[in-house]
């Protein structure tokens, strides 16, 4: 039981928690972006999102891009910390612009993901990572 209410870790339950933080989010966002990326062709046509005015197929790419391959990169671990930053102004934009900041309702899942990715951010990888292994 004091173990439970310590507030001490270890270097190894801290870098656990990172790699199940990664795999898990890592995992999941890259779920939504394989859907947008099968289904790209359907969906470019009716992407709402006009990112910096580039258009709606073109948006929606960078949303395939953050989404599948960052997440990708994420859950191997390989430049973890400059990954999330494509990650976070997706999410950013999820939420904010397709969500109309609706944190407790439809945007719930986009603010989960950015603050699970800002975390990733300010942490970084852990040392089970291809970047923890290559001393990055």
């Amino acid at each position: 039981m004091k173990k439970l209410l310590s507030i001490k870790y270890s270097a190894a339950a801290f870098n656990a928690a990172l790699l199940i933080l990664r795999l898990g989010s890592g995992i999941l966002i890259m779920h939504h972006g394989y859907d947008k990326l099968v289904n790209f062709s359907s969906m470019s046509a009716d992407f709402k999102i006009h990112f910096l005015g580039l258009g709606s197929g073109i948006s929606l790419g960078l949303v395939v891009f953050a989404e599948f391959f960052c997440g990708l990169f994420i859950v191997l671990g390989l430049f973890t910390r400059l990954v999330t930053i494509p990650l976070i102004i997706n999410m950013s934009f999820a939420l904010f612009k397709a969500h109309q900041a609706d944190v407790f309702g439809k945007g719930e899942l986009s603010a989960l993901f950015l603050t699970t990715f800002i975390v990733i951010l300010l942490l970084g990888p852990g040392k089970v990572s291809v970047d923890g292994m290559t001393g990055k």
